[in-house]
């Protein structure tokens, strides 16, 4: 399965986390995102998201200037 992208860069706080938040919701669980953004205040604010949401951000990376995060959606809670 392919990861599905979301490019929010430009934007920034909060845009990125509540576009991430809204595209996530649209997934079925244990799908990918990938997620690429230019705002200093992404790096802090995916980590946070994910670690209050519990999906996993199983990687993220910096090149020039774009900060892209890879995060998996939780399994749906019973």
């Amino acid at each position: 399965m392919a990861d599905t992208v979301l490019d929010v860069k430009g934007m920034t706080c909060p845009l990125p986390v509540l576009r991430t938040n809204k595209v996530l919701r649209s997934l079925e669980p244990g799908a990918r995102l990938r997620v690429l953004a230019t705002d200093r205040a992404a790096v802090a604010d995916m980590q946070a998201y994910c670690r209050e949401s519990g999906h996993a951000l199983l990687a993220f990376s910096e090149e020039a200037g774009v900060f892209s995060f890879v995060i998996r959606k939780k399994a749906e809670s019973a």
